[in-house]
């Protein structure tokens, strides 16, 4: 368990002082343009951008992907995170809790919901540990940690052949995830870490009984990259430089999504760094969009700079919609007002 806990550590650690941003991928958003509209025919103060997630309201439709936990320098950024998100109508996701599920001295780094008392809370855990012993018990243990309102298995294959002490068998997960679903009583999501989920995928997901997808594209995060900075051996390194430009841009992920699973309920996240952004990934099909690394800095300077972040964010979600005539975010997620501009990258 101490090195789970100084895992976590280092990945802080490194997200904040090192360069890893998925190398010559963008998220793909860059293509896409609001055709602006100069007569909007709407009142700034009228726009509307409440929804609900997990059968609770959100002010806003972001929420604060799973980010960390089990140190004690995660405690105070997840009660941050947390009591900022109840604040201001975000949703919340906690990082894996198995260390805590593992290591009761670790868990109060994951008591969040007496800051946060009212807005969804999703707890999380890597689902390759279903081949690693846990199962309903576990997640069931999970959701109770956090009373949460919704558990997500996140899909980090990559991250873990690159990671020393990675878990590696993937497989037969689909099938596990399935019957998760069914013994479950609350809602089951899944999502990536940062290199994307195809839409043939996202159906198969779907089909099995999840409630919710996050794409969690490229353009953001690498964890080939985190890993790659702690890894000791030099060949690891030399191969996960290899694999700079490894994903599928978030863009990419939520188009082919939605078109392969028109009901789905669809998260995008994945090198989201400002509002417009997020207006642009809720025009391409997604239900909510979710901020990571980008909240990991202010969060640790403070409640204040946070709280001044997401004001912004919001602000610029709303200054989008203004700018081309969406009142709510049904006519966002309706409008013609995106375009492509720039054809699809070649793929070898």
């Amino acid at each position: 368990m101490e090195s789970i806990s100084q895992r976590k550590k280092d990945h802080i650690q490194i997200c904040l002082t090192q360069n890893v941003q998925s190398a010559g991928n963008t998220t793909g958003l860059e293509a896409y343009r609001f055709i602006p509209e100069a007569l909007p025919e709407i009142d700034f103060e009228s726009i509307h951008t409440e929804t609900r997630f997990l059968h609770k309201p959100l002010k806003v439709p972001f929420i604060v992907s799973s980010m960390t936990g089990g140190t004690t320098e995660a405690l105070q950024i997840n009660r941050t995170l947390a009591s900022a998100a109840e604040a201001r109508g975000w949703g919340f996701g906690i990082g894996s809790v198995r260390a805590a599920l593992e290591n009761p001295e670790v868990r109060s780094s994951f008591i969040v919901r007496d800051v946060a008392p009212t807005v969804p809370i999703f707890t999380n855990l890597g689902a390759v540990q279903l081949n690693y012993g846990y199962g309903v018990e576990q997640c069931r243990a999970a959701l109770e940690l956090l009373q949460a309102d919704g558990i997500v298995l996140h899909l980090n294959s990559m991250q873990e052949i690159f990671q020393p002490e990675g878990d590696t068998n993937f497989s037969g997960l689909l099938e596990k995830i399935r019957v998760l679903c069914t013994q479950l009583e609350a809602p089951v999501g899944i999502k990536e870490v940062g290199f994307g989920i195809h839409g043939e995928l996202a159906a198969k997901l779907y089909e099995a009984g999840v409630a919710f997808v996050d794409v969690a594209g490229a353009g953001g995060t690498s964890w080939i990259e985190v890993e790659k900075h702690r890894a000791k051996d030099p060949q690891l390194q030399l191969a996960a430089d290899t694999f700079a430009e490894w994903g599928l841009p978030t863009a990419d992920c939520i188009v082919q999504a939605r078109a392969c699973s028109p009901n789905g309920f669809l998260i995008a996240s994945g090198g989201i760094h400002n509002g417009l952004h997020a207006a642009k990934t809720l025009a391409l099909g997604a239900d909510l969009c979710g901020f990571g690394r980008r909240l990991l800095e202010p969060a640790i300077e403070g409640e204040a700079a946070l709280d001044k972040l997401m004001a912004r964010l919001e602000f610029e979600l709303k200054a989008a919609m203004f700018g081309i005539g969406c009142k709510s975010l049904a006519e966002l997620k309706g409008t013609s007002k995106l375009v492509r501009t720039a054809p699809p990258p070649a793929r070898a």
